[in-house]
């Protein structure tokens, strides 16, 4: 009976071995899809990841490229390269596009037909366009993809169709802008360094909208809001400004026999939207022996003469020749401080001239006023005579500037390096914004320390001119500019 029983119970043993031997293949089995199916999620969430980077970056690059080609001193700037391409002002209704035509494919984003239409146009200006499509034909210019020397690497550029460029308005963005508030209007917005505004001062805000397709159907449309960074300038406390300390650091000369020439701090040229405002020191100084030395001469110069001293007028009365150090920033009150300023101004030119130069070496681009005039900078001597124009932006000379009164300027002109200015040539010329004097190299260019060497302007008896006028619109309308500055960034769902 015992030996029956011990058969039964290991037959018994035996069926549950079974059964937990098919068990166990059953959760190995389980196990083995799930991690199957784990890994194909996986998978696909990685692939798509890497789509969804890769057309991302791919409409940045396009971003990123208008933005560098916006800079006048970008070596493929739009007015290199397609000179009028961008009109001044940028209205919202007629934008401009840049082509990235890959393959030889054809791009017409205002074609309805074409399967990269910029069907976000119409959406996007319903108030100002009425909702109008992009003119067909719109004005393009070809990406730096599609010129030479891209166009012949081995390899194709990045996979963004198209970008955009247009101007927007406070009803495009929906926002009202600074100062007034006046309410939501179809005028175009500007960018004064701080705010957005509509009253046609600063620099225009521009929206760069790109859309990328990749080979395998991923889309991405983005936009930038872009404008131009001011540059943070010192202060124009005086029509003329001449810099140092401590004193004995400024030499002058007035011409003697020219009544017409004069330096007056009176607010004046009210230029585009930009209203005068209220007035300034004719020559600020930074001590009261630098005070006499304009006035009186001193240091080789002769000072104003004593019949035309009238002629020097602002806020204090005639000759207003005033100390302004106690308002003029701490942070430019040494060579070296005002030289970091100077080279982040020659990094940001639009166009640098190596010296001795004359006249007929500054561009002919800067003679027009148009709405971001040009910043110049001559690294040594520049000679006018002869140069009988009108110069537009702020004009940087790092040597002598020997001036011919035939010339005129409207914007900045600083002479900061040998701090040196000459002339004895007659002329009706005037310089109309701000000037700027100051000694911070000495002979081999080596930055003076710690003081300011001496300064000089030193005419001749019988120049002409009628000298300087200060005028805050054209110190505005001059101030040099760091690039397009990123205001605002986001994703189109498509």
């Amino acid at each position: 009976m015992r030996k029956g029983t011990s058969i039964r119970q290991r037959q018994k043993q035996q069926g549950v071995a079974l059964l937990i031997a098919i068990f166990v293949l059953l959760l190995i089995g389980v196990i083995g899809i799930a991690l199957v199916i784990s890994s194909g999620t996986e998978s696909a969430l990685a692939g798509n990841y890497r789509s969804s980077t890769s057309v991302q970056y791919a409409a940045v690059a396009g971003l990123e490229e208008i933005r560098a080609r916006l800079r006048p001193n970008s070596p493929n700037s739009f007015g290199t390269t397609d000179p009028g391409f961008i009109p001044t002002p940028l209205g919202t209704c007629n934008p401009v596009y840049v082509l990235n035509p890959l393959g030889g494919e054809a791009v017409t984003p205002w074609d309805p037909a074409n399967p990269y239409y910029d069907n976000e146009f119409s959406q996007e200006f319903p108030l100002d366009c009425g909702g109008a499509p992009p003119p067909n034909p719109s004005r393009t210019a070809q990406s730096i993809w599609n010129r030479a020397p891209l166009n012949g690497l081995p390899f194709p550029g990045p996979s963004y169709k198209w970008v955009r460029i247009n101007g927007v308005s406070e009803q495009s963005l929906n926002v009202d802008t600074w100062p007034t508030y006046d309410g939501i209007s179809a005028n175009l917005i500007y960018y004064d360094g701080t705010h957005l505004l509509d009253t046609n001062s600063g620099y225009q805000v521009y929206e760069l909208t790109a859309l990328a397709v990749l080979p395998n159907g991923s889309r991405k449309l983005v936009q930038y809001l872009v404008a131009p960074a001011p540059l943070s300038m010192p202060p124009f406390l005086a029509a003329l400004t001449t810099a140092g300390k401590p004193g004995n650091s400024v030499a002058f000369s007035a011409p003697t026999t020219n009544a017409s020439y004069s330096i007056k701090g009176t607010d004046q040229d009210t230029v585009g939207a930009c209203a005068p405002g209220l007035p300034v020191h004719a020559v600020g100084v930074f001590n009261n022996v630098d005070q006499g030395n304009v006035i009186s001469g001193g240091n080789g110069g002769t000072g104003i003469p004593a019949a035309y001293r009238s002629n020097y007028t602002g806020t204090s009365p005639a000759p207003d020749v005033q100390d302004i150090s106690a308002l003029f920033p701490a942070s430019l009150s040494s060579p070296a401080q005002l030289e970091a300023l100077i080279q982040t101004i020659i990094q940001n030119a639009d166009v640098v001239i190596n010296g001795p130069a004359t006249g007929a070496s500054l561009p002919s681009s800067m003679y027009s006023p148009s709405p971001n005039p040009m910043t110049i900078v001559v690294n040594g001597d520049l000679d006018l005579n002869a140069w009988h124009n009108t110069g537009y932006g702020l004009l940087l000379v790092r040597g002598n500037l020997n001036y011919d009164p035939d010339a005129s300027w409207n914007g900045i002109v600083m002479v900061v390096g040998q701090g040196t200015v000459t002339g004895t040539k007659a002329g009706v010329g005037e310089l109309d914004g701000a000037f700027f004097l100051a000694k911070t190299l000495d002979a081999a260019r080596n930055i003076l320390t710690p003081n300011f060497g001496t300064a000089t302007m030193l005419y001749g008896n019988s120049m002409g001119s009628n000298g300087i006028r200060y005028s805050s619109c054209w110190i505005q309308k001059a101030q040099p500019t760091s690039g397009y500055k990123i205001l605002s960034f986001h994703e189109i769902s498509q």
